[in-house]
């Protein structure tokens, strides 16, 4: 066995002990001692021995006393020494092995278990309790256990996968979430197989668990952006689609007036034309360049809204006199198709402050809007009333109604229903876009309300009545305001000559020094000239804008960089308000502005820069 001569080999305890590992040797006599003590019943150990050719073997060691002396110690024991060196290397392969796959289970976050379906027992590794966030202790895991972890949406095809795989036998692969001990929620992938006997019944189940959700999570990312792209995508397509139908409709709306008016004017130079066909001419004539001119006007009116360069003059409105004027304007356009205007009005309502060419344009739009899509013989409702605070003015047709899909977009810019070649119904569909950003600017809203197709509309605009008892505390209030501005000397900028002269005409009345400048490099002039306490500073200003004004403002030293400041502006979105105030502003107010929100945005600016 050891590869010795037997004719050569000294057996004796000596020599014994020299073949033996030295790590082996207190292993060795401390089973002899338990065996001699009675500790155990038999004598069995596992030692190395040297070989003769310097090798070391495994030996199984079993003995027995069979002879004792007159004082009862063992005198002779026999036993027999087995070669299990294989059997060792089987062993440390397979160490080295469990090893290797408890760095693998460790380096990728899996969890081994297995189920015995016999006791319904379960055994967890210790990444398995980590995944799950628990700490490995004693407790008895089972199926029920495992379950109560997997989350509720998930827990149906986990029970179903389970019972399938039971029944079927094989291997399985799956992906579910489970909340953990602390609450949160991992995603695991798990794969395993069922193991037989003999008889093919399934008598455990093995697998391995890791962690996905760092995957789950890039994925759902990468669904996200590929979603917002095609939206993207789709939005970018539908805007370009519009566009372009705005253009082509955009063309015909221009070029269609200008047929006739060529046309007649071709005919009346010829001079073979009599009284009633020239009247027919110039009527004619007038007529499409007015709506070439109203065209014009819409998209004038589309880009100073753009720009934020709409501006209101406020005064003082009456209602009543303004929808009295709309209706004059159309009063030919309703005669010609036979409509019905019934008018309900509240006498007795206050005024709006608003501007009052901009408001009949408002009315207007509205009105023409209605006949345009009113049928002949067909009724518009007119009513003004009073709505809590609010003045209410509505628009009511017998028309040909909205589409309920179409009812979001009405006042969107260059948005019509229908954008096609063989629509019944001109226009470039800016008027209710317009509508929108008038009433907007006038601090009201407007909305439309259809049954649908074929069933009429009703527009609706709110606007901010002028109370009487407002007036009342606003002029009580007014006295301290212009007292706190006596001697006060403010900067005005703004590239609009009509709002610099209305803002020193507001501040002077109340009793403050202003300097009005047109841009932003005059303004930087002034602020060593004219040591203003204050600066009000439009922000859309040619080549130097109100922000860069502020900002380079701020970079000034001592007094002039900290001047307390106002945007005074028509951009006047949540945004733009951001914008103004990162820039270096302190307040933001849009136009138009009432006289005694400036003052009193004055006094309360100065009140809290001085606090």
């Amino acid at each position: 066995m050891l590869g010795y001569d037997p004719n050569e080999f000294q057996e004796t305890n000596a020599k014994w002990r020299d073949r033996l590992h030295p790590d082996d040797v207190s292993v060795v006599y401390q089973a002899y001692e338990d065996y001699i003590s009675g500790k155990l019943d038999t004598y069995q150990v596992e030692f190395r021995q040297r070989t003769q050719s310097g090798d070391w073997k495994w030996i199984l060691s079993i003995g027995k006393t069979v002879a004792w002396d007159s004082d009862g110690q063992p005198l002779r024991m026999l036993g027999t020494h087995t070669d299990i060196t294989d059997r060792k290397r089987a062993e440390e392969s397979l160490r080295q092995s469990e090893e290797r796959l408890r760095l693998a289970l460790d380096a990728g976050c899996m969890g081994a278990w297995e189920w015995n379906l016999e006791t319904n027992v379960q055994r967890w590794d210790v990444n398995q309790y980590k995944l799950f966030g628990m700490d490995k202790d004693s407790n008895q895991l089972s199926t029920d256990t495992f379950f109560q972890f997997i989350h509720p949406d998930d827990l149906p095809s986990a029970q179903q996968l389970t019972e399938q795989v039971l029944e079927q036998g094989g291997s399985f692969h799956t992906e579910f979430r489970i909340i953990t001990l602390d609450g949160s929620i991992r995603w695991l992938s798990s794969q395993g197989i069922v193991v037989q006997d003999s008889h093919n019944r399934s008598i455990r189940m093995i697998g391995i668990n890791f962690d996905i959700t760092e995957r789950k999570q890039e994925e759902a990312e990468r669904e996200r952006l590929l979603a917002n792209e095609q939206l993207a995508r789709q939005e970018a397509e539908r805007a370009n689609r519009i566009k372009d139908e705005f253009l082509a409709v955009l063309s015909h709306e221009l070029r269609s007036p200008l047929n006739p008016i060529l046309g007649w004017s071709r005919l009346l130079q010829t001079q073979k034309l009599d009284e009633q066909k020239t009247r027919q001419a110039l009527s004619t004539i007038e007529r499409n360049a007015k709506l070439q001119t109203q065209l014009i006007e819409d998209l004038l009116d589309v880009s100073r809204i753009l720009r934020g360069k709409l501006v209101l003059n406020t005064t003082p409105v009456s209602l009543i006199n303004t929808i009295e004027a709309a209706l004059e304007t159309v009063r030919l356009a309703i005669e010609a198709k036979g409509i019905q205007v019934q008018r309900a009005f509240n006498l007795n309502i206050d005024q709006v402050m608003g501007d009052a060419a901009r408001l009949q344009q408002v009315v207007w739009n509205l009105l023409t809007n209605a006949v345009k899509f009113t049928p002949s013989g067909g009724t518009i409702e007119i009513r003004l009333e009073q709505s809590n605070t609010q003045a209410q003015i509505q628009v009511k047709d017998t028309g040909k109604g909205i589409k309920p899909e179409f009812l979001p977009y009405v006042f969107d810019y260059f948005r019509q229903e229908d954008g096609t070649t063989t629509r019944k119904f001109g226009g470039l569909g800016l008027g209710l876009a317009i509508v929108r950003h008038i009433t907007e600017l006038h601090g009201g809203r407007v909305w439309v309300e259809s049954p649908g197709e074929g069933l009429g509309a009703t527009f609706t605009v709110q606007l901010p009545l002028i109370s009487i008892s407002m007036d009342v505390v606003d002029e009580q209030a007014e006295s301290p305001t212009i007292a706190n501005l006596s001697g006060l000397r403010v900067l005005a900028v703004d590239d609009d000559t009509d709002i610099r002269e209305l803002i020193a005409f507001i501040l002077q009345q109340a009793g403050a020094e202003v300097c009005v400048v047109a841009s932003a490099t005059e303004a930087l002039q002034q602020l060593e000239v004219f040591s203003p306490e204050i600066l009000i500073s439009d922000v859309g200003m040619p080549d130097f804008d109100g922000y860069m004004l502020m900002r380079q403002i701020r970079r000034l030293p001592l007094k002039r960089g900290i001047i307390p400041a106002i945007a005074l502006t028509a951009y006047a979105g949540e945004i733009d308000q951001q914008q103004a105030i990162a820039s270096g502003f302190q307040m933001h107010l849009a136009k138009p502005v009432e006289p005694e929100k400036l003052i009193g945005a004055i006094v309360t600016l100065l009140n809290d820069n001085a606090g």
